[in-house]
């Protein structure tokens, strides 16, 4: 036994143990080892009795299930740790105790993320795609027919056949009518026709690209009349907003295509945007059993009825003369044609595409993405029709699309103080 002095004048003094010394002697035959060694139950002076050999390594597991036939060591490596007895016990019987059936599921989830993943972002591309394919055919519809009122009653014409088909072939279940649904939508419909049209007679007198800066002020209008309707905003929504209108004045002034009614059209637009979402949040919440495509299915109908005759009375005497000169600047009647059908059934299907992937993601990811698709659009239309671009027009630009992102994490740190 090892004594030791502790007294500071003196070195420690080791002495001879007085203790019996048991030798470790090779197991030969360590299949039938099923109880712990004679020499482990033996008793000193100074231990009690040991009955469990697996007890002295603190190991849970029983009866040890084998040993090696080599000799064995009871001191611990600490360089080697994995040489330690027993140390593969645990991993061994966490291996057994593995659940397939929690693999499975894991497996599941994995694989249900993954295609959650692909399905958003191929609705972000059709969003994108079909956003800037109908941008660029609807420009060139309207600069060989300047009649903005029928085109924009066309592609209501076309999303209302379009909803029309899918509800007949049970592509898309069509929602139970009823006469206060009805009622419920006149508003966020009348709305929705003043934002299209207004819009349409923006691009038909401006760059698209001018047009869609100017629209990226429609957060502007929104904190505005939200406000009088009784919700408040903190400073750095406020504060969010300076930078839109900023860079929407500058791109204002330096546009070289810049056009009175142009302005005037992307600014009605931005009205009529925000009430049809301030409308449709009122009338329209007794009615969360219709999803959003149904929804906007019915209001691309109502305000078909809405449009249509009005564009008759503004510009009907005009369409047929319109009509032939559009066909001899193009050249090929089919051309024409074909530009007119992709804006009429891509207007469409991108609004669809934008409800679809509203439905998957938050409202901030979707203001996000729509400032980003906004931004492609802006370069895609400069790009094929050569709108010559000042550098005070493109910083403009910039700094409105700029406040646009900033308004969409501020209303968004809003909404999770709220909640």
């Amino acid at each position: 036994m090892l004594t030791l002095n502790f007294i500071p004048s003196s070195p420690v003094n080791f002495s001879k143990s007085s203790h019996q010394y048991y030798p470790i002697k090779r197991i030969q035959n360590p299949q039938n080892f099923t109880q712990p060694p004679a020499f482990l139950n033996k008793s000193t002076p100074h231990s009690p009795q040991v009955s469990n050999f697996n007890k002295i390594h603190a190991y849970p597991f029983g009866k040890i299930q084998k040993l090696s036939t080599k000799t064995t060591h009871f001191s611990y490596n600490h360089k080697r740790p994995s040489k330690r007895p027993g140390y593969h016990v645990p991993k061994a019987a966490a291996a057994a105790e593995s659940n397939p059936e929690e693999e499975a599921e894991f497996a599941e989830v994995g694989a249900n993320s993954k295609a959650k993943t692909l399905k958003l972002a191929l609705v972000f591309g059709s969003w994108y795609f079909q956003n800037i394919v109908f941008n660029i055919y609807n420009k060139k519809a309207l600069n060989v027919f300047p009649f903005p009122w029928l085109l924009a009653s066309f592609q209501l014409f076309a999303g209302s056949i379009w909803m029309l088909v899918l509800w007949s072939l049970k592509l898309q279940p069509c929602p139970k009518i009823t006469k206060p649904f009805i009622i419920a939508l006149l508003a966020p419909a009348l709305f929705h026709t003043i934002a299209h049209i207004s819009i349409s007679v923006s691009f038909s007198k401006v760059a698209v690209s001018f047009t869609h800066v100017i629209k990226s002020s429609e957060t502007v209008f929104s904190v505005v009349f939200s406000s009088f309707l009784g919700d408040t905003y903190p400073v750095k929504v406020w504060l969010s907003i300076v930078p839109i209108v900023l860079g929407c004045s500058l791109a204002a002034i330096t546009e070289v295509s810049f056009n009175y009614e142009g302005l005037w059209g992307a600014l009605i637009s931005n009205v009529g945007s925000v009430l049809r979402i301030i409308y449709s949040k009122r009338s329209l919440q007794n009615f969360k059993e219709v999803n959003g495509l149904n929804m906007y299915g019915w209001i691309t109908i109502i305000s078909l009825l809405y449009l249509f005759p009005v564009a008759v009375f503004v510009e009907g005497s005009q369409w047929v003369q319109g009509y032939h000169k559009a066909i001899e600047t193009v050249g090929k009647a089919s051309t024409f044609y074909t530009w007119v059908l992709l804006s009429g059934i891509l207007f469409h299907l991108y609004n669809q595409s934008s409800y679809q992937a509203l439905d998957e993601i938050s409202p901030l990811t979707f203001s996000v993405g729509n400032t980003m698709k906004r931004i492609i659009v802006i370069v895609s239309t400069v790009l094929v029709f050569r709108n010559p671009v000042r550098p005070l027009n493109a910083i403009g630009s910039g700094i409105a699309i700029l406040g646009t992102l900033l308004y969409a994490q501020a209303t968004a740190k809003k909404k999770s103080n709220a909640g």
